[in-house]
């Protein structure tokens, strides 16, 4: 990684855990608008970064869900639940 995606990164780390701890979804946008103002190819690099770890904590809650009722049933001896994508039917994936 260059320095540029390196600070972008840290930044993207940053901003969720401040955007978790004051309940602030618009906060990644904010920050994006200040480091937009003096860097916007620095904005864009934050701009995926933000985009790519919240996306990796919906898969990874997603898996981790799934997995779970998974054990449970096989636990009670039922068929394994279809993995289901939020929102699909899985048909289209």
């Amino acid at each position: 990684m260059s320095v540029v995606d390196d600070l972008a990164d840290k930044l993207a780390r940053d901003t969720i855990k401040a955007m978790d701890a004051l309940g602030d979804e618009n906060l990644p946008d904010q920050v994006a608008a200040v480091l937009g103002a003096s860097s916007p190819s620095s904005e864009e690099i934050f701009r995926a970064a933000v985009r790519i770890r919240l996306a990796e904590r919906r898969a990874r809650s997603f898996l981790n869900e799934h997995v779970e009722r998974a054990l449970d049933a096989r636990r009670r001896g039922e068929d394994l639940p279809e993995a289901l994508a939020p929102g699909t039917d899985n048909k289209h994936l």
